[in-house]
């Protein structure tokens, strides 16, 4: 594997760990994916 490319494969992962961290920085939004996640397996709370 080239130089190049391995670069290139660790910037990859290394932006998808900084939008990971980011994501779980705001709260809200985990909230939210997780009503999402769960209202696939059942109806939403108080119905």
């Amino acid at each position: 594997m080239s130089v190049i490319k391995r670069l290139l494969l660790w910037l990859l992962a290394l932006l998808a760990l900084a939008l990971v961290f980011l994501l779980y920085a705001r709260p809200d939004f985990m909230v939210d994916v997780s009503n999402l996640v769960w209202s696939c397996f059942g109806p939403a709370p108080g119905q």
